[in-house]
C-alpha cells in the first residue's frame, strides 16, 4: 500500500505536466461552431476573437478565410482559443459557461476547457492584461452589405464636411486698408483633397491584374521595376506602389493566382499581415512564431533569413524575414553568427547584437 502510495505521488507531477492533446473530433466541431456564428450579424465571441487575432497579426493574411476555416490551421485553432479564454476573463467556470452557450455540450466544453487551461496556464496573466475592449471585427461574410453601407455613408459625411470646410472658407475676408477705405481679398483656392487608399496590405493579396491595381492607387503611384526576394535572388518585374517613400512595397503577381508582397522600408503606414513590419526586433518575431527558429548564418549563402520555423506559428504561412544586424562591433559575437550554419534565435550573441527584421515578404497560396 506505501509502495502504491509513492508511486501515485511520483506520477502525479508528471501527469500534472503532460501534454494535454486536443481531439480531433472535439477540434473539428470547435472549428464548425466558430465558422458557424463567426457569419452571424451580430456576434459578439466570435467578433471579439476575430478582431484579437488580426490586433495581434495571427489572423493571417483573410481573417474570413482563417476564422471560417480554423481547423485547417492548428496554430489559428489554438489562437482562438486562446482569445475565447481572454474573452472569459480567463475563468474556467465563466469559459465553460461561454462554450456552453456556443453550443457545445458539458462534456466537449469540459474537454476545450482542460486543452485552453493547461495550454495557456503559464501565460495567463499576460493573457488577462492584454485583453482590449470589444470592437467590432468587420468585413464578415454576412455582415459586407452593412459594411459596404456604413462606409458609403462614412464618406458621404466626411464628404459633406469638406464641403462646409470649403465653402468656410471661400468666403471673401473683408477688411480695410491703412488709408479707413473697406476692401475685399478673395481667399486663396482651397488645397484639393488627399486621395485616400486602403493600407491594409491583406487587400493586395486579393488583386490580380494591374488594371484593378491602377484604378486602387493611382497610375502616378505606381512603377515597374526588377526585384529580388528575401536571400537576394532575382525573381523579376514586380509592381512597386509609392516608390521612394516609407509606404514603398513590391507586388508580385503570379500566373497561379498568388501574389508576394516585399516590405523594405521602416515606418510604413501600411498595416502588414501577421504583424511583422520592417524594424521589428528578433524577440518580437519569436513572439508571434510562439517559439524560436533558426536564421542562415550572416555573410553567407542565404545570410540572415529564416533557415526554419521549427514548427511555429509562422510555419508554411509564406511569411520569409531577413534579418540584419544592428551592433556589430563586436568581432567575437559576430563570428559567433556568421558563415555557414544555422543560429537558433535564442542565441546569446544575435540578443546583443540588438538583430532586427530588414526584409520582410508574404506569399498567398503558399505550397505547403
Amino acid at each position: 500500500m506505501k509502495r502504491l502510495a509513492f508511486l501515485i505521488a511520483m506520477l502525479l507531477p508528471l501527469l500534472a505536466g503532460a501534454q494535454v492533446k486536443l481531439e480531433e473530433k472535439i477540434a473539428s466541431s470547435f472549428s464548425a461552431k466558430m465558422g458557424e456564428h463567426y457569419q452571424l450579424m451580430n456576434d459578439t465571441i466570435s467578433d471579439y476573437i476575430a478582431s484579437a487575432m488580426t490586433r495581434a497579426g495571427t489572423g493571417g493574411l483573410d481573417i474570413d478565410t482563417t476564422m471560417m476555416n480554423l481547423q485547417k490551421d492548428p496554430a489559428a485553432l489554438d489562437n482562438a482559443l486562446k482569445y475565447f479564454y481572454q474573452y472569459s476573463n480567463v475563468n474556467r467556470q465563466q469559459l465553460i459557461a461561454n462554450l456552453r452557450n456556443f453550443g457545445f455540450s458539458t462534456n466537449d466544453a469540459f474537454a476545450l476547457a482542460t486543452y485552453t487551461e493547461k495550454k495557456f496556464k503559464s501565460d495567463s496573466k499576460n493573457i488577462l492584461e492584454d485583453k482590449h475592449p470589444y470592437e467590432r471585427s468587420g468585413n464578415r461574410p454576412a455582415d459586407v452589405a452593412a459594411q459596404a453601407a456604413r462606409d458609403a455613408a462614412a464618406l458621404k459625411a466626411a464628404e459633406e464636411a469638406r464641403a462646409q470646410a470649403a465653402a468656410a472658407a471661400a468666403k471673401p475676408i473683408v477688411t480695410k486698408d491703412s488709408a479707413g477705405n473697406t476692401i475685399t481679398i478673395a481667399p486663396p483656392p482651397p488645397p484639393p483633397p488627399a486621395p485616400v487608399y486602403n493600407m491594409d496590405a491583406r487587400n493586395l493579396m486579393k488583386i490580380h491584374d494591374p488594371k484593378t491595381l491602377y484604378d486602387l492607387y493611382g497610375k502616378e503611384n505606381i512603377t515597374i521595376r526588377n526585384t529580388t526576394d528575401v536571400a537576394g535572388n532575382d525573381v523579376g518585374e514586380a509592381y512597386v506602389l509609392f516608390p521612394n517613400t516609407a509606404n514603398e512595397l513590391e507586388l508580385l503577381m503570379h500566373a497561379d493566382s498568388s501574389n508576394v508582397l516585399t516590405f523594405t522600408q521602416e515606418n510604413s503606414s501600411w498595416k502588414f499581415p501577421y504583424g511583422i513590419k520592417v524594424g521589428d526586433d528578433l524577440q518580437k518575431v519569436v513572439k508571434l512564431n510562439g517559439r524560436n527558429f533558426r536564421i542562415h548564418g550572416f555573410e553567407w549563402e542565404d545570410g540572415g533569413t529564416v533557415a526554419d520555423w521549427e514548427g511555429g506559428a509562422l510555419e508554411g504561412k509564406g511569411v520569409e524575414v531577413l534579418f540584419k544586424v544592428v551592433n556589430s562591433g563586436d568581432p567575437k559575437l559576430y563570428d559567433a553568427v556568421t558563415g555557414e550554419k544555422k543560429v537558433d534565435s535564442d542565441s546569446g550573441a544575435l540578443k546583443k547584437m540588438g538583430v532586427v527584421v530588414e526584409k520582410v515578404s508574404f506569399t498567398s497560396n503558399p505550397e505547403k
